[in-house]
């Protein structure tokens, strides 16, 4: 038997890391990464496992010497606290196991500190490593011949952690993606056939959530749609699943701009009651699109892209974004383009970053046989990409010229109150649908709701510290709450401006080069 401990570093401040506006929420992170409690779910009964994740408490090295392992997750963002970690627990003789995408991409990035890394998927090798680990014949790289069968993907141990510190729950539905994105590590990591678990699998996984109290939930898959016919399928389960348990959950996916060609889809994913979609857009610059391989956000056919978010808006579910500056056909230009669009397109949150090349993909191999890359660590200009129609520098100022300009908080506001108060979003449709022939779970929940939205409008107002920029929060709240009174929508309405709040943090601490460059990489 093994005792073995699994961690998770903490995260360098960043976009999605919502570390400014957590506090406004009383959560310590956003919500637990998907490879924890999947990895604990693998190892079989006769080891112990402990989950760590150091966004929610900090690590006890004490308690990680006297595992027989100990491994580490992470991402790039992740990559220096990763390194951190490793050297200490080498230098107190632990066994140390690295999997995730940072060194599925990066393979050499922890010689030295590591005894085994795990490369890509590991339902396989996790388990094949446990096995040659008790015989002493356990070999140092792992990397599964064959993308893992989803249906045989166990229920992930939410109950491993510490679930209440979490501002949303995370759901995996299926893994790949069908398109070929040059700068996009995801169909290195699960290939472009998308593989999609079983309608019971996902229904024992929202019970598991649901009996942690989970009731936001994000659904990670970095393409819901890439099986278009097979997700309808699924959508329809987690819609009885839904009315099954009072509607108990909300969701948020990421989805590509061709899910606006798909009425019925566009329906179902309402109905099933996910609220927003993420949507990689990258740039408003089409010759930028078809240089990037991003060929299904230039299909015109159905309408441009602007009129596909518009539809999807308009459908019940609002539109995020992420958005890249620093192709080879990007110019001076660019910056105030994407600004442009994302006005137009009633998009309040943008994760707008530079370009980069991660290894392994197109990108990574185009730019390095042209001598374009910065070999650094921490990249100068906060990206490894040398442009070929921008200066570095030029770069990186129109990037934290953009972030600026489109978390400027009335301008922000701006399009929030577009979006919900003149388009007008609506969320929610099917559970709305629901209730009326369910008035008390709606009563119950509203309540609920309007507790919540006197909670977070006091924390916006004693939490943060620009005066000017409570008395914005205050004034536009109370002028949509006039016009629109519904519990729900004011929550929501109130959590934009939190998130909205860590994004001007943000931007401003790098304009004024109180911090390193937030890429979005």
């Amino acid at each position: 038997m093994a005792d073995i401990v699994l961690i998770n570093p903490r995260f360098e401040v960043s976009y999605w890391g919502m570390e400014h506006a957590l506090p406004l929420m009383g959560k310590r992170a956003n919500l637990p990464v998907s490879c924890l409690p999947l990895i604990a779910a693998l190892t079989p009964a006769e080891h112990t496992v402990t989950l760590i994740d150091e966004n929610i408490e900090a690590i006890n090295f004490e308690r990680c010497a006297r595992a027989d392992i100990v491994g580490i997750t992470g991402m790039s963002v992740q990559r220096f606290r990763m390194k951190e970690i490793a050297t200490e627990l080498k230098r107190r003789g632990v066994f140390v196991v690295i999997g995730g995408p940072l060194v599925t991409v990066h393979e050499d990035y922890f010689d030295g500190l590591a005894d085994v890394i795990f490369v890509g998927e590991a339902e396989q090798t996790w388990p094949q490593f446990l096995t040659e680990w008790k015989q002493g014949l356990n070999q140092l790289r792992y990397e599964q011949l064959e993308k893992t069968d989803m249906s045989t993907v166990p229920t992930p141990r939410f109950d491993l952690l510490k679930m209440h510190h979490y501002a949303f729950g995370s759901l995996q539905f299926s893994r790949g993606c069908p398109f070929q994105c040059e700068f996009c590590d995801i169909i290195v990591t699960f290939g472009r056939k998308p593989r999609i678990k079983t309608d019971e699998q996902i229904i024992k996984e929202l019970d598991a959530l649901w009996a942690q109290r989970m009731r936001v939930v994000f659904i990670v898959d970095d393409n819901l749609i890439g099986n278009k016919k097979a997700i309808k399928d699924t959508l329809r389960a987690v819609i009885a699943w839904q009315e099954k348990n009072d509607y108990a959950m909300t969701f948020f996916t990421e989805a590509s701009i061709d899910l606006a060609d798909d009425d019925e889809l566009m329906e179902l994913m309402v109905v099933a009651n996910i609220i927003s979609v993420f949507v990689g857009i990258e740039s408003p610059n089409e010759d930028s699109l078809r240089e990037t391989k991003k060929f299904q956000n230039v299909r015109t056919a159905k309408g441009t892209m602007l009129e596909k978010v518009h539809r999807i808006q308009e459908a019940g579910m609002e539109v995020w974004c992420g958005m890249i500056v620093g192709f080879d056909n990007d110019d001076s230009t660019i910056f105030d383009r994407q600004i442009e669009f994302i006005e137009k397109s009633r998009i309040a949150f943008s994760m707008t970053g530079m370009l980069y090349a991660i290894r392994k993909t197109p990108l990574h191999d185009r730019l390095a046989a042209e001598g374009r890359l910065d070999p650094s660590d921490i990249p100068e200009f906060g990206t490894n990409v040398i442009p070929l129609k921008l200066g570095r520098e030029e770069l990186r100022d129109g990037y934290i010229h953009v972030m600026n300009e489109l978390y400027d908080p009335a301008k922000y506001l701006d399009r929030c109150e577009e979006l919900f108060l003149q388009v007008p979003l609506d969320i929610g449709r099917g559970r709305s649908r629901w209730w009326k022939r369910h008035r008390f779970s709606q009563l119950k929940m509203e309540s609920l709701w309007a507790a919540q939205t006197v909670g977070l409008f006091f924390r916006l107002q004693t939490m943060v510290t620009e005066a000017s920029l409570r008395k914005l929060y205050r004034d536009r709240f109370f002028r949509y709450f006039r016009k629109r009174l519904n519990p729900g929508m004011a929550l929501y309405f109130l959590q934009h401006m939190a998130m909205h709040y860590h994004a001007y943090t943000l931007a401003k601490a790098n304009a004024s080069n109180r911090s390193a460059v937030a890429n979005s990489y």
